[in-house]
């Protein structure tokens, strides 16, 4: 069987956030039934109105924006994640998929109008150069950074590979600029942070679904076995907060990684016949370690769909609060020159059948975790059901979907994570940790 290979978006609306997935084997919809004549009138409507605008409008507007505008009306009319990509947003969208860009190797934050350096990456250009984590960027290529957005500062940091760039930077205890020239590089984004918990407890963030995302974690889990000594790991901690999601084959790798055999996810279109089933294949990178799996309001799409894979499996118990609940997958079709078009052409269901959209993943355990005072009313519980225009989902009740999305700085303070620690630790007991493996699905 031949198999195509889709692009589609699985995109969740999270701040400027969108989720992308990839899929092997999903056709589009056969063509349309023919526009009847009344279609092709109501068409003559819109020209006549274009040509009124364009002639008449107080100001003289562009046609190109006039028609983009008009493309993304009619997309919106039918849901929040159908949208017209134009070749800009296209190839910043590829970017994000791939991981990987050309820049510097810094993440940055906003404070005083100026671009400050959260933390350089490791063996990046950046940090080979000398730049420090509180340094703030003042200029770029003698430009002044005040008045511009943070997305408009790192559009001009990234660029092409062996290309120099001068970042003036305010540094504590400097009394004036410091001028430092970097090269660019190829620089590959970390879609998984790990770190050890005590001696004893692996912790994998999955920070997003990218091409890197697999190939990272398998690379986590090898380090935490080595660091902590394989009979001496009492378990893993993975945490889905605050992940938009990403490529939906990378999601099936993560479950995968977790899970020996049995569906992963499956996704269903217009038609019976597109109905596309993902299956585990034999291996469990962490032998069958207990798992817990910490969502909240911030985990959407692919998130979801590991979320959901491994609850339904009963391979891990799931900690924290109701995700957003994003469970469409959109269909990127590219246009030639003129961009992409990202439709939504399906909805993903879990191993047993359960739709999330609108819905989200309910926990095994549910913790909250509280906004710190001077952030109470800043940030609101959100999720797909919100979104106006939403696909309506199977499963969709008056509780809605999402909750607060928040995840405190020092892992001292956050109460989800250190739940699930105790709970592999033996320090608190639940009746679902671990969970009834006599209750996972048939395989």
């Amino acid at each position: 069987m031949i198999r195509k290979i889709t692009l589609l978006f699985a995109g969740a609306v999270l701040g400027a956030t969108s989720m992308i997935a990839l899929t092997a084997g999903l056709s589009l919809p056969g063509a349309a039934n023919a526009a009847g004549a009344s279609t092709y009138q109501q068409l003559g409507i819109f020209g006549d109105i274009f040509e009124r605008v364009r002639s008449q409008y107080v100001t003289e507007p562009q046609d190109d924006k006039l028609i983009e505008a008009a493309i993304n009306g009619m997309l919106s009319s039918l849901d929040p994640h159908s949208s017209y990509l134009n070749p800009k947003d296209f190839a910043d969208m590829r970017v994000q998929t791939r991981g990987e860009f050309g820049g510097l190797g810094i993440e940055v934050t906003m404070e005083d109008e100026l671009v400050k350096v959260v933390s350089p990456i490791d063996d990046t250009p950046a940090a080979r150069a000398g730049v420090l984590a509180g340094d703030k960027i003042a200029k770029i290529d003698g430009e002044a950074v005040r008045g511009l957005t943070l997305a408009q500062a790192v559009e001009k940091m990234r660029g092409p590979v062996n290309t120099p760039i001068v970042l003036s930077i305010a540094r504590e205890g400097a009394d004036k600029l410091i001028d430092i020239t970097i090269v660019r590089d190829v620089i590959k984004v970390q879609a998984v942070k790990s770190r050890v918990e005590g001696d004893d407890v692996g912790y994998l963030k999955v920070t997003s679904f990218t091409e890197q995302t697999y190939d990272n974690l398998e690379a986590a889990i090898k380090k935490i076995r080595q660091k902590i000594g394989e009979d001496k790991i009492k378990g893993y901690v993975l945490d889905l907060r605050l992940n938009p999601g990403g490529l939906l084959d990378q999601a099936v790798s993560v479950s995968d990684t977790f899970l020996d055999r049995g569906e992963i996810v499956s996704t269903r279109g217009r038609n019976a016949s597109e109905t596309i089933r993902y299956s585990a294949r034999p291996g469990d990178l962490t032998d069958g370690k207990p798992l817990i799996v910490l969502v909240n309001g911030g985990s959407a799409s692919a998130s979801e769909i590991v979320a959901g894979a491994l609850q339904d499996h009963k391979r891990a118990t799931i900690l924290g609060t109701r995700s957003f609940g994003k469970g469409s997958v959109q269909t990127i079709i590219p246009l030639g020159a003129n961009g992409a078009l990202r439709l939504t052409t399906a909805l993903y269901y879990t191993p047993s059948g359960r739709s999330i959209q609108a819905k989200g993943i309910e926990p095994d355990i549910k913790v909250d975790q509280p906004l710190p005072d001077d952030l109470k009313g800043k940030i609101e519980a959100r999720g797909e059901s919100g979104l106006r225009g939403h696909i309506t989902g199977a499963e969709e009740d008056d509780q809605g979907s999402g909750s607060t999305a928040y995840v405190p700085p020092d892992p001292k303070d956050d109460i989800q994570l250190n739940y699930a620690l105790d709970l592999i630790r033996g320090v608190k007991m639940s009746a679902a940790f671990p969970p009834d493996a006599s209750k996972a699905l048939p395989n």
